[in-house]
C-alpha cells in the first residue's frame, strides 16, 4: 500500500512539475510555447500606472519589432505576442510571471520592466527554466538570479561611473550631493554605486539625502543639500521625482549639473522638468544622432508609426524582441527553453538600433555607451 501511495505521489509530482514547465518541453511538443512556424513570447511591462512613460515606451518598441518581423517574408517563426501589464507592482509583476509561463505556456519573456520587479518575478523564471530578459533592470545582481535571467538594460555599475568620469573630465568636481530613493531597488543599487564611485575617487560627499518613489516635496533635501554647497548633484530617482527634484533646484538658484541614472532617460523627464532639465548628464546606449541603417530605419519607422521620436527605453524594447526571434529562428525551435537560451547567451555579432551587441559571461550587455546631456530641451551627446 506505502509503495503504491509513493507511486501515486511520485506521478501527482511529476504532473504538477510538467503544468509549470509545460512551455518548456522537447522540440516536438506543438501546444507548448508555440506550434509550426508561430513562437509565442511574453511581454511583460507597465504601461499603466506610475512607470507609463517607460512601460508605454517599451510597448511601442516591442510593438514595432513584432509587426515587422511577422510581415518580412524571410521570416522563419512569426511572433505571437502576448502582454501583461503589471502597473509598476510587484506583485502583479510575479502574477504575470506564472500566467505567461503556466498558463499561456510562452518560450521567454521580454521583462518585467523594472529591476524590483525582476527581483520579485525573476525567481519564477529561473525555477522554471524559462528566460526572462530585462530591458530596463540596470540594479546590481539581476543576472545573479541566475542562468535565465537575461538583459540588455545597461547596469548603473557601467553607466553610472562614464557618466561621472566624463563630468569629471569636463567640471572638475570635488563636492558632491546624492539625493536617491530609498524604497526603490534600482535606486538604492544606484546609490551604493555612487558611494562606492565616489570613495574610490577621493570625492567628498558633502550631502546624503533620500526620498521615496511618488513623493512630491523634496524642499528638507534640497535645503540640506544647498547649505552643503556641492560642485554635482546626482540623483537616482525614477522620472517623475527627478523632474520636480531638478525644478525645485532650479527654484531655490541651484545651478550645478546634475547626474542621472537609467530613471532619467525618457523625454518625460525633459517635458515634466522644462527648462530645469537643462544640465542634466546621463550615459545610455541610446543615441537619438545616430546615422547606422539600424538607428536610422528604427528611428523613421518608430515616427511613421507612432508620430513622434523613440526613446532609450522604445529603443531597447525593440533589439530586444529582435534579439530573442532570432535567437529561436538559430535556436531552430519554438518548444525547447533550455536549447533557447543558450543559444541567446551565444549571440554574437547582433546589431540593432542601439548599436552592436552581444552578452558578456553572466548575461549583462557588451556595448558602447554615450554620455547625453540636455541642451534646450532634447537629449543631445555630452561633449
Amino acid at each position: 500500500m506505502k509503495t503504491w501511495k509513493k507511486g501515486l505521489a511520485a506521478m501527482v509530482a511529476a504532473a504538477l512539475l510538467a503544468g509549470v514547465f509545460a512551455g518548456c518541453g522537447n522540440s516536438n511538443s506543438d501546444e507548448a510555447a508555440g506550434s509550426g512556424n508561430t513562437v509565442k513570447f511574453g511581454f511583460i511591462t507597465a504601461y499603466t500606472g506610475p512607470g507609463a512613460a517607460y512601460g508605454q515606451a517599451m510597448k511601442d518598441g516591442v510593438d514595432l519589432a513584432v509587426d515587422e518581423i511577422n510581415k518580412d517574408p524571410n521570416t522563419k517563426y512569426k511572433i505571437d505576442l502576448v502582454t501583461y501589464d503589471t502597473k509598476l507592482n510587484k506583485t502583479e509583476a510575479v502574477n504575470a510571471m506564472k500566467k505567461a509561463i503556466e498558463e499561456d505556456k510562452v518560450l521567454a519573456v521580454e521583462g518585467p520592466m523594472t529591476s524590483g520587479e525582476m527581483f520579485a518575478a525573476g525567481p519564477i523564471a529561473q525555477q522554471s527554466g524559462v528566460v526572462a530578459f530585462g530591458t530596463g533592470t540596470t540594479a546590481p545582481g539581476i543576472t545573479d538570479l541566475g542562468n535565465f535571467i537575461f538583459r540588455n538594460a545597461i547596469p548603473g555599475k557601467l553607466g553610472i561611473p562614464i557618466t561621472v568620469e566624463k563630468a569629471h573630465q569636463k567640471f572638475g568636481f570635488k563636492k558632491v550631493a546624492i539625493l536617491y530613493s530609498n524604497n526603490n531597488d534600482q535606486m538604492v543599487g544606484e546609490h551604493q554605486i555612487y558611494t562606492d564611485l565616489f570613495k574610490k575617487m577621493g570625492m567628498d560627499v558633502v550631502a546624503d539625502e533620500t526620498f521615496a518613489d511618488k513623493d512630491t516635496d523634496f524642499s528638507a533635501q534640497l535645503t540640506k543639500i544647498q547649505q552643503a554647497n556641492p560642485d554635482v548633484i546626482c540623483v537616482a530617482g525614477l522620472y517623475q521625482e527627478s523632474a520636480l527634484i531638478a525644478k525645485k533646484a532650479r527654484e531655490m538658484g541651484m545651478n550645478q549639473p546634475i547626474i542621472g541614472g537609467n530613471g532619467f532617460n525618457s523625454p518625460a523627464y525633459i517635458k515634466q522638468a522644462g527648462a530645469a532639465a537643462n544640465g542634466s548628464l546621463v550615459a545610455t546606449p541610446w543615441n537619438p544622432e545616430s546615422d547606422t541603417p539600424k538607428a536610422k530605419h528604427f528611428i523613421e519607422a518608430f515616427k511613421a508609426k507612432y508620430g513622434h521620436e523613440p526613446d532609450q527605453f522604445a529603443a531597447q524594447a525593440y533589439d530586444a524582441m529582435y534579439l530573442m526571434h532570432d535567437a529561436a529562428e538559430k535556436a531552430g525551435t519554438t518548444t525547447d527553453c533550455k536549447k533557447f537560451r543558450d543559444t541567446l547567451a551565444g549571440i554574437k555579432g547582433f546589431e540593432g538600433a542601439t548599436g552592436k551587441f552581444e552578452f558578456d559571461d553572466n548575461r549583462d550587455p557588451k556595448m558602447d555607451l554615450t554620455v547625453l546631456q540636455v541642451k534646450d530641451g532634447k537629449w543631445v551627446p555630452f561633449a
